[in-house]
């Protein structure tokens, strides 16, 4: 740790005093620390620690009726309100498949846990270096009983325990192109059937994400310009286009799927502020804008990929679709026009 526990909530609480409109995120980067390690000095005053297998608790958050779920990375923001349903593991991967509330949960990366007291209760989760994964919001119609007793239950024994926060991995650097079998890798694109499949295709050639889209089959990858991603918002909210936008941490990806409607750009922040649905873009952070291309058996399906300086993805735009279903053509349309 940069500090004790005990002097490190004495040098929070100053802060809090000197910046009291700051948020503990941001709190956590001038002090130094993470924002795990932050959390963890409020023990025992409006935060309790939380123990026990994680997968358990979250088949309970059904309990909790009508919340809002918060996915973020470094740039962007995904806040979406609804009821978690068909909460479902499979060892350490997990799936929330509600109407609203649609999560990938990789439990590997979950490992601390908090339930924050306050105006709006919270249960908030992090990974081994005290970054944020996931995290649950009560709302107003929320159940409190049935979070009171999900925190009853999952309290850790010992509420005054340090925590063991690990320092950042470096990020690996992408092979030298000249190493990657391109060929094989393009007619393996062209194969594809499915856009799961991309994911595993990049593992078995040993190409980043954003290496991919510069190796990408000719017509499958082409950059964009932010004014272009910007326009793409725009028009979807304009002609009641349904998408779906993915954001990730290390621990979770979180997809809202429908309408987006109001678009409001505020200083370095783009922002999408609609009633259940909320998205927090720091346009600043926008390195590399790409429209991406993947065959499937139910044809081409068309995203907009954003990636930041490091090359690692802040966010995923797609037209609304199901497997089974071919893309929407108003998506497809718009995007041409781009």
């Amino acid at each position: 740790m940069a500090a004790s526990t005990l002097s490190l909530k004495d040098r929070y609480l100053s802060f809090k005093e000197a910046n009291p409109k700051v948020r503990i995120r941001d709190a956590a980067q001038h002090l130094g620390v993470s924002e795990a390690e932050l959390l963890n000095t409020s023990v025992g005053d409006n935060v309790v620690r939380l123990s026990g297998d994680f997968r358990e608790l979250l088949k309970q958050i059904p309990s909790l009726g009508y919340v809002m779920a918060l996915t973020r990375n470094e740039s962007c923001v995904h806040e979406r309100k609804g009821v978690y349903e068909k909460v479902s593991f499979n060892n350490h991967v997990g799936l929330v498949l509600g109407e609203d509330i649609d999560l990938r949960l990789f439990m590997s990366h979950w490992k601390y846990g908090f339930a924050v007291g306050g105006a709006m209760p919270s249960l908030q989760f992090f990974d081994q270096h005290g970054e944020a994964v996931h995290k649950i919001f009560l709302q107003e119609n929320s159940h409190i009983s049935a979070y009171n007793a999900l925190v009853e239950q999952f309290a850790a024994p010992e509420q005054s325990a340090s925590i063991d926060i690990q320092p950042p991995t470096a990020l690996a650097s992408p092979k030298p192109n000249e190493t990657i079998d391109v060929e094989g890798f393009q007619k393996a694109w062209l194969a594809l059937e499915d856009t799961h499949q991309f994911f595993p295709l990049l593992q078995k050639f040993g190409v980043a994400r954003e290496q991919a889209l510069t190796l990408a089959p000719e017509g499958y990858a082409q950059r964009l310009s932010i004014a272009q991603f910007k326009t793409m918002l725009q028009q979807v909210a304009a002609r009641n286009i349904e998408i779906m936008i993915f954001v990730h941490s290390k621990g979770c990806i979180q997809i809202h799927t429908g309408l987006v409607n109001n678009i409001v750009p505020m200083g370095s922040w783009l922002n999408i502020l609609d009633p259940a649905f909320n998205l927090h873009l720091r346009e600043d952070h926008v390195a590399q804008a790409w429209l991406v291309k993947k065959p499937t058996t139910d044809g081409i399906v068309t995203s907009i990929e954003l990636f930041d300086q490091h090359q690692q993805p802040i966010a995923l735009f797609f037209g609304k679709r199901k497997p089974a279903q071919p893309e929407l053509t108003s998506w497809r349309n718009l995007l041409q026009e781009l």
